[in-house]
């Protein structure tokens, strides 16, 4: 995971020092920081990335902990874990595509509404899409992030036996957010500190969402840096660079302003639970965490469902709800277009999947047989790709492999997806890989099996459910690639994402739901296929179903 890192920075670093031999410049310079400071948008866009990281990550990480807090283990949990499991499978730019259509003006919400309740009968003129302080960025990202955030917290929460602190807790006469908060969150954000970390350094570098639903005037710095990169005058690639080393900083400098909360919160913290406040306001609290994780979930949903309306659109006038007519002259207008996109997204996404599996199983398979252990650093190292942003590396890798003469086709694409592939499908696979009770590998052995034997025939089998799992978060994660596929791809690899982006300028929402509902099914497929396999496959052994 270290060598593309190091090398995409190394190839970004030099750059940006004004020296790039495919443009016949030698360098050392500070030229390339001038010119980038010269650009009048600068301050704006630097404000953009850090206060829709930020806000994006804290307001998710808070809705996830309160939500956690106030309902863990009932039935109105359970509830929202179902509606929001599938939607971590939806591509951001897809649930950013569903929520523009939204709550834009002349989106569903207002269309729904008027002009019965508004008194509209025509759009209203105010800026909600791409608005100026980048709030519907935020919003994008914040319905994006909460199932991750969630699902992540549930696999912790099973390590911190927190039902019986909560019990004990509440036996002193604490409330039930509150004496969560006490007992059961210090464990646990222990355990989940990497993926809201990875979740604030994405959203501070994130570019599909940023292009859909941020500003454009100026752009967050991410997407500057795309355009920079995107010009065909090499020397621009020197001033991309230096913007990328500033990207870098400021998500570096996030990090460390974030620890720092972290150390404050945890003070005060300590300083809360000697006052041994009870919690006189938990039941409100815990009305808003779930209305706003409900909320999360139907917006992700409700974006869907207006994308599928749209994609079966006749003439959709506005103040209407809903179209004159449906018709499937979308589909067959942009079907064959998706289809070659499609075979594309597939070819990549399963090379990249199936890698990283294979991979994944070398490393967990040789942990279990000589008895190594994966230390707090390896998992610092593994989550390293999805920590550094992608505008900061895979310029650099981009330059490099330019330099290489390795910058056509879709092997680079395939490289480049895997890095961030395989972070996921190891994270999805270890823990059950771990779990499996190994006496049925030393009753296998005493009958004769080799190691090679007992993985291939006993284990491998018995894991298929998570394995496919596994399979199908990689495939998903390689599905919502769109930086990685726009510039080691050098814009020539197209996929259903680069596409849907791509269409995000045009304004064509038939075109856009038609692309951005395969993209959505190109994902979610393969969760559905992970559930039925292993039910079909095992049907008559009822013990091997769940893994």
């Amino acid at each position: 995971m270290l060598g593309p890192v190091v090398a995409g920075l190394l190839g970004t670093v030099l750059p940006a020092f004004g020296h790039l031999p495919a443009a016949g410049l030698t360098g050392p310079s500070l030229d390339p920081f001038r010119d980038l400071l010269t650009w009048g948008g600068l301050p704006r866009a630097m404000i953009l990335s850090v206060t829709t990281g930020l806000l994006a990550t804290s307001i998710s990480l808070l809705i996830v902990v309160l939500l956690t807090a106030g309902w863990s283990g009932t039935r109105a949990f359970h509830a929202v874990e179902r509606l929001l499991s599938p939607l971590l499978s939806v591509p951001h730019a897809a649930a950013a595509f569903g929520l523009a259509f939204l709550i834009a003006p002349s989106g569903w919400l207002s269309r729904l509404v008027s002009p019965g309740v508004t008194g509209w009968d025509r759009p209203p003129d105010v800026l909600i899409i791409q608005d100026s302080w980048g709030l519907t960025m935020t919003a994008g990202l914040i319905i994006k992030e909460v199932p991750f955030l969630l699902l992540i917290t549930l696999a912790a929460l099973g390590q911190a036996d927190g039902r019986r602190s909560v019990t004990i807790a509440q036996a002193l006469g604490y409330g039930r957010v509150t004496g969560w908060l006490k007992t059961v969150l210090p464990r646990v954000y222990a355990q989940i500190r990497p993926p809201v970390y990875v979740v604030l350094a994405y959203s501070m570098s994130v570019v599909d969402v940023a292009v859909i639903l941020g500003p454009n005037t100026p752009p967050p710095l991410s997407v500057q840096i795309v355009k920079l990169m995107s010009d065909p005058d090499l020397a621009m690639r020197l001033e991309a660079a230096a913007a990328a080393l500033l990207q870098l900083a400021l998500v570096i400098g996030a990090l460390v302003f974030w620890r720092m909360g972290e150390v404050a919160i945890a003070a005060l913290g300590k300083r809360w639970v000697a006052r041994g406040a009870r919690g006189r306001f938990d039941p409100l609290v815990a009305r808003l965490a779930l209305g706003a994780g409900a909320g999360s979930a139907i917006a992700v949903l409700l974006g869907l469902v207006v994308l599928i309306i749209w994609s079966f659109a006749g003439f959709w006038g506005f103040p209407d709800a809903l179209p004159d007519g449906l018709t499937l002259r979308n589909w067959m207008r942009f079907g064959p277009g998706t289809m070659d996109a499609l075979l594309e997204t597939a070819l990549i996404a399963v090379t990249a999947a199936l890698v990283a599996l294979i991979l994944t199983i070398g490393c967990l398979e040789a942990e279990y047989r000589y008895g190594l252990s994966f230390s707090q650093r390896a998992v610092w190292l593994l989550y390293l790709p999805l920590l550094i942003p992608q505008t900061a590396f895979l310029p650099g890798l981009q330059t490099l492999m330019l330099n290489l003469g390795a910058d056509e086709g879709r092997l680079p694409v395939m490289l480049a997806h895997l890095v961030f592939v395989l972070p996921y499908v190891f994270l999805s696979l270890a823990d059950p890989f771990r779990a499996w009770d190994s006496r049925t590998g030393t009753i296998a052995a005493a009958l004769g099996a080799s190691p090679n034997g007992v993985l291939w025939r006993v284990r491998l089998p018995m894991l298929l459910r998570p394995i496919l799992t596994a399979l199908a978060v990689g495939l998903a994660v390689s599905v919502g690639q769109y930086l990685p596929t726009l510039l080691i791809g050098g814009g020539r690899v197209v996929t259903l994402t680069t596409e849907a982006v791509a269409l995000a300028s045009g304004g064509d929402r038939r075109a856009i739901a038609v692309y951005g509902l395969m993209q959505t099914g190109a994902a979610l497929v393969p969760f559905m296929l992970a559930l039925l396999i292993p039910a079909l496959v095992w049907r008559n052994r009822k013990g091997l179903r769940h893994g």
